[in-house]
């Protein structure tokens, strides 16, 4: 895809699909920094965002963005459940890393207001409480953006093992740079930049979400079973529901 090309407007969904399995095939096996190039290249800095959790392993895609461009837009979905840990791992790194553009997104108050006022919804629907606190605040953050980046690996497992490096979202694409790269990898990457764990990780946490739906988990458990235990769920929405 020349820049010239990659610059423009796709035009359709199906547009971005073509995009989407051309890039993918360029970038199946190339290392994130040069996946993250590429999108940076492909929409340019106004029009690609990265989506970070500040959760467990979000430092060492946050510090591979910042060799590339630390400019780059960072989407930030602070739900109103999350852990004052989180919070404050958020502004550690921003600091720490150079951040130039991160953006606190919150749930809209009306939507607050009429589905969730006694705040228990995470336990009665726990999918709604998802959709009102994620999901529909970050499709209205990526509006104005041609391609996001995840933090998604396969080695997650669940819906997450098979995901390509880069791949159509509705009028979208999405860049998972991480898909590809072992814990082994991720370890290295905070060993050799000196990155700071999560402050939860030294009581047991291993993947953190939102406070009432996340719990330690033991060590020979995968790292996601403390996220929605027993409900059957594995993932939020984010990655389901946004094609628009």
């Amino acid at each position: 895809m020349n820049a010239t090309a990659s610059q423009a407007s796709f035009g359709s969904a199906t547009a971005v699909l073509v995009a989407a399995d051309e890039l993918d095939r360029a970038l199946g096996e190339a290392p994130p920094h040069e996946i993250i190039s590429a999108a940076l290249a492909t929409v340019g800095r106004d029009r690609l965002a990265l989506v970070s959790s500040f959760g467990i392993q979000s430092a060492a895609l946050l510090k591979v963005m910042t060799e590339v461009d630390p400019a780059i837009p960072v989407i930030f979905l602070d739900t109103g459940w999350l852990f004052e840990e989180t919070l404050a791992y958020r502004d550690t790194l921003i600091e720490q890393l150079g951040l130039r553009d991160v953006r606190s997104v919150r749930p809209a108050e009306e939507a607050l207001s009429r589905e969730d006022p006694d705040r228990e919804l995470w336990f009665s629907d726990p999918d709604a409480c998802c959709r009102i606190r994620k999901v529909e605040p970050l499709a209205g953050a990526l509006k104005p953006f041609a391609a996001w980046i995840t933090g998604r690996k396969r080695f997650q497992g669940g819906l997450r093992a098979a995901i390509p490096v880069v791949e159509a979202d509705g009028a979208r694409l999405k860049f998972n740079p991480f898909a590809n790269v072992t814990r082994e990898e991720i370890e290295t990457i905070f060993r050799q930049a000196n990155l700071p764990p999560h402050p939860l990780v030294a009581s047991g946490f291993r993947s953190v979400g939102c406070m009432p739906c996340t719990s330690r988990t033991a060590p020979d458990e995968d790292e996601r079973e403390g996220r929605w235990r027993g409900r059957g769920k594995t993932e939020c929405g984010i990655h389901t529901t946004i094609t628009s």
